[in-house]
């Protein structure tokens, strides 16, 4: 790997902090401790600060030579509401919060390039360096930009680079087009007639309903979907009744839907909906339907990926740089793709052998107890944003 050699004597510095935010973690619009962090040190480099974008966002301004090109690097800041399982030094000393999606080693990485641009500025141009609250369901990339992200820091483009476990380090994946999916909630109530569980027939029972309903749900996806096509819905909360032999007035079904396209999602709501009026009319019940629309699919664009895939192949060798299979899960960097052209990207972080004596279990999976990112990773993602800042704001001659 041709890593930058500065950065990688700075290594130590940057894991300890990393391990530090680690052990700090902060849930969505509540990253105070963080940001306060992440402003100081670009303060100390020399970086020009703005806070309190999206409430707890700060942004770093490096700037050189006359060039009007800017583009936005992003890192994420905020963890997660559930409870670390690992004991080793850097644990989470926050009982219910954990960075287990690797924000900690996000904001490293873009500080570990922020400290080189400082001093090495071989590009002409400005780079944004985006620290973002609340990816974590709050959609602070969004609050970012109502907030005038892009009319103050006028960008040609956006980039973003994740975690992957489960691939060796030295691995990144970068690929044109749907990358991961949107996220949307439905919550369905049926309203029935409840009654005595002996007398079925004096009532009307919400709960084979739903289960029709679970089940009728799924034939969209498989007969309504077109095959080539990618859909999701899974029902994943079932609540009725508080009694054996209590047959319920009401049942409710909540879940998710991903897709990658907004036609297939305008599809499946719509279907949701006629289904449920439609079934509910047949048993002589109703019901309530509402459906909430969360992050929008992450669609990359394809010069923007060139280039990075270009920059990756430079660094770790091109047989090293792999196409990026879509996920559905989903991501709310999307909202700065809607807005500005760039490359959502994912950097290896290894199978979990790198985490310390004292981690849990578990598998070193995103979301998961025993989780940690792996410090390997630190140097080679500084290395690729700097690069990639240097590739798409070529210096003059």
């Amino acid at each position: 790997m041709k890593l930058i050699d500065s950065i990688v004597s700075q290594a130590a510095d940057i894991a300890s902090l990393r391990r530090n935010i680690h052990a700090h973690p902060e849930l969505c619009f509540k990253e105070l401790r963080t940001a306060e962090l992440v402003a100081s040190k670009l303060a100390e480099w020399g970086i020009p600060v703005h806070r309190g974008l999206g409430s707890t966002g700060v942004v770093g301004i490096v700037g050189n030579g006359s060039s009007s090109r800017a583009i936005g690097l992003r890192a994420d800041m905020d963890a997660l509401p559930m409870q670390e399982i690992n004991r080793f030094a850097h644990a989470s000393t926050a009982p219910g919060k954990m960075h287990a999606c690797g924000h900690d080693g996000h904001t490293a990485m873009l500080l570990a390039a922020a400290q080189y641009l400082s001093t090495q500025r071989h590009f002409d141009g400005t780079v944004y360096l985006i620290f973002q609250p609340a990816e974590e369901g709050g959609g602070g990339a969004r609050e970012m930009i109502q907030d005038g992200l892009f009319e103050l820091f006028p960008m040609d483009a956006v980039f973003g680079l994740h975690n992957w476990p489960g691939f060796a380090v030295g691995q990144f994946a970068a690929s044109p087009g749907p990358v991961m999916a949107s996220s949307n909630e439905f919550h369905i109530t049926i309203h029935g007639n409840g009654g005595h569980a002996a007398m079925p027939h004096n009532t009307l029972d919400p709960v084979p309903l739903a289960c029709q309903l679970v089940q009728a749900f799924q034939t969209i996806i498989s007969r309504n979907v077109k095959p080539v096509e990618a859909g999701v819905i899974s029902v994943t909360m079932i609540n009725a009744g508080e009694a054996t032999n209590v047959i319920p007035n009401c049942c409710e079904l909540q879940g998710t839907v991903r897709t990658f396209s907004t036609d297939v999602l305008d599809m499946i709501e719509a279907r949701m909906q006629l289904m449920t009026e439609h079934t509910c009319a047949a048993y002589g019940m109703t019901a309530d339907f509402a459906f909430r629309r969360n992050y929008p699919p992450t669609i990359n664009s394809a010069p923007e990926v060139a280039i990075a895939r270009a920059v990756m192949a430079g660094i770790v060798g091109a047989d090293q740089v792999q196409a990026q299979e879509p996920t559905m899960g989903a991501e709310d960097f999307s909202y700065m793709l809607q807005a500005r052209p760039g490359c959502y990207a994912f950097i290896a972080n290894g199978d979990g052998d790198h985490r310390d004596s004292g981690h849990g279990g578990g598998p070193c999976l995103l979301h998961n107890p025993s989780y940690d990112f792996n410090d390997a990773l630190l140097p080679l993602g500084a290395t690729y944003w700097v690069r990639l800042a240097e590739a798409l704001l070529l210096a003059k001659e």
